[in-house]
């Protein structure tokens, strides 16, 4: 029976000369059927340690005084059978040649949410995907990424990928997910230890999900889904 499925993306470190060595991108899907219920409940979460609801739950934004909260929303994560999350690591963005390849970072950058999405994907179901805006000229290549999307899927009929579209994050509760399971990936690799709180929630997600973090899962993982993207010229080259 098909099922229609939202997925949430956002993303850490990924510009191209933002001095930060890894690039992360992540996804949260749920059934689309479920998303209204999960937003209920994250906003519940939300009044239950006194935050506003238009508090945003993002991983910049962790702090002592809200730990509780934060170990509250692992564990919904966890406890939910309908929400899922998958993440791509990019290790060092120093050691990619773009011009080699005839692109521009823009270009790996979508090339890499593709890489992201199409092992979410499964043929006999719909998916509408989010993003989070990011400025006035990426909508021309959110179109591209549908059209990359549609055509590597034989999705000539739109059914597969159903549409992409840009929304704002403080309006998102699940893209508010995304960019905190997201986060904690990004901070994982690049080897932080500063914030005790932002340790102790990684703890609770290595505990919870049963992995290092570090290293790719097997790509049938379906609950915390980790990999680790290695250009095949390094591979080739020994590094």
């Amino acid at each position: 029976m098909l099922i229609e499925y939202n997925i949430y993306c956002d993303e850490s470190c990924h510009l191209e000369n933002d001095g930060q060595k890894i690039m992360a991108l992540g996804a949260v899907w749920c059934p689309k059927g479920r998303k209204d219920e999960i937003f209920k409940r994250l906003r519940e979460l939300k009044a239950k340690h006194n935050l506003k609801h238009s508090f945003e739950l993002k991983w910049n934004k962790v702090s002592r005084t809200k730990q509780g909260f934060y170990e509250d929303v692992v564990d919904y994560f966890f406890d939910n059978e309908d929400l899922h999350f998958r993440v791509l690591i990019v290790p060092d963005k120093s050691l990619l040649d773009h011009p080699s390849h005839g692109q521009t970072h823009d270009d790996f950058y979508y090339k890499m949410y593709f890489d992201l999405l199409k092992v979410i994907f499964d043929p006999k179901h719909g998916y509408n995907i989010f993003l989070d805006i990011k400025d006035t000229q990426s909508q021309r290549k959110v179109e591209k990424l549908k059209e990359v999307l549609r055509n590597t899927h034989y999705d000539y009929s739109k059914s597969i990928v159903r549409g992409i579209q840009q929304v704002r994050s403080h309006e998102v509760e699940l893209i508010q997910l995304a960019d905190f399971l997201t986060g904690a990936l990004s901070y994982v690799h690049r080897g932080l230890t500063t914030n005790h709180t932002k340790i102790a929630l990684i703890g609770r997600i290595k505990k919870r999900s049963g992995y290092s973090l570090l290293h790719s899962t097997l790509i049938k993982e379906d609950k915390v889904n980790v990999f680790i993207w290695i250009s095949r010229v390094l591979l080739r080259n020994g590094k």
